[in-house]
């Protein structure tokens, strides 16, 4: 998703950056992308990286279930306070882009919970190559791709694939059993991309969660600037 309000889209920027009450409300970032390409097991990873240095909350979407915050839950990535689940009850890019109102008030709610915050993330449930988030929820997206997907998905393209902020090749390590080609993913992804951000990462390697961790603090570098 671009962002396009006259700034360098690799920063994050939003119409509303403050509260009523004047104060600087929290970067918030979307994470999308297909079923089983990794997007719960991310935002775990991201909590953990973050949470010791940043005051952070996470919402879930899930379409009749509550799995997702379920598993953050389980494991213990952030306290249960600064979890909210949604359940769309529909295809859930409809709950992140067209009636973004149950979103919004879980924001809402955990900032007025749990804030000051400084990074809420908003993951949607497992959707399609098209999925993308409202400008009115959030103010940066990831995508989130895994190459057991096929190393044909960035050449594929979708909205999800060439205009979100950043886009994440997991599960690197399944590359050799599954026979994805990485370094065609990352051709094939600057071709669609431009010089938007490519991140490929294996979150079952020592850190790899950090390139990722890396963006996320650029961008709310850039918001707090």
């Amino acid at each position: 998703m671009h962002l396009d309000h006259g700034h360098d889209h690799h920063g994050a920027v939003s119409a509303d950056a403050h509260r009523p009450d004047g104060s600087r409300r929290a970067l918030r970032i979307g994470l999308g992308g297909p079923v089983g390409s990794g997007k719960t097991a991310t935002v775990a990873a991201l909590c953990r990286e973050l949470r010791d240095t940043l005051s952070l909350a996470v919402v879930t979407n899930d379409i009749y279930t509550r799995e997702d915050a379920e598993f953050l839950l389980r494991n213990a990535v952030l306290p249960p306070e600064r979890i909210q689940a949604v359940e769309t009850g529909a295809c859930p890019h409809t709950a992140i882009r067209d009636d973004i109102s149950a979103n919004l008030e879980a924001v809402e709610d955990l900032e007025e919970a749990v804030g000051p915050l400084d990074l809420i993330l908003v993951e949607s449930g497992g959707d399609n190559l098209t999925a993308t988030f409202s400008k009115g929820l959030v103010d940066a997206q990831i995508f989130v791709i895994d190459v057991a997907g096929g190393d044909d998905i960035p050449r594929k393209g979708g909205p999800g694939v060439t205009t979100a902020d950043l886009l994440v090749v997991n599960k690197t390590d399944l590359a050799p059993y599954v026979g994805s080609d990485l370094e065609r993913m990352a051709r094939d992804a600057k071709e669609q991309r431009g010089d938007l951000p490519v991140a490929f990462t294996s979150l079952r390697g020592e850190n790899g969660v950090a390139p990722v961790a890396d963006w996320v603090r650029a961008q709310l570098a850039a918001w707090t600037a």
